[in-house]
């Protein structure tokens, strides 16, 4: 019965594992596109780099990893005791997990990133943030990319 146990508790952890795998955030890459912007027309500026500053991309919070996070807590907790304080433990360790979760998720999708600002040839300035995929510098000639969903990315 107990290597029963460990075998449910084994395969729950890789399910857990498997769901937050999923729920990671899409890139905010320069080089990166989804899926619905291949084969889509997007509109091409130039310009030159005018500033450049590095910045974070806050990590998000999706639920997934408190929701894994009080399962394995739960999961360990109930490893430890019997009756009662089982309960107690069982309880306290989703809690625990469910906070340590929370913050590993948020931990792991947080990105460095690049502010940059852009003077274009038609006279527009706009600033980009988007993740640190490439270098850029004062002076730098760069494509402007703006997609029909939004999305504006800066390219060497």
């Amino acid at each position: 019965m107990k290597r029963c146990h460990q075998v449910l508790s084994v395969f729950s952890l890789v399910f857990i594992l498997l769901a937050l795998t999923a729920c990671m955030p899409e890139s905010r890459a320069g080089k990166t596109y989804s899926r619905d912007q291949a084969m889509t027309s997007q509109s091409v500026y130039y310009g030159v780099v005018l500033r450049v500053e590095d910045v974070t991309l806050e990590g998000t919070q999706t639920g997934a990893g408190t929701v894994g996070g009080a399962a394995m807590g739960g999961m360990l907790g109930s490893a430890v005791g019997s009756g009662a304080g089982r309960s107690i433990a069982t309880v306290g360790g989703a809690i625990v997990g469910a906070l340590a979760g929370s913050a590993a998720e948020k931990g792991v999708t947080t990105k460095d990133a690049q502010e940059i600002e852009v003077s274009l040839d038609n006279g527009e300035t706009l600033i980009v943030v988007q993740e640190k995929d490439e270098a850029f510098v004062v002076g730098d000639r760069v494509r402007v990319i703006r997609g029909r969903d939004g999305t504006t990315r800066v390219r060497q």
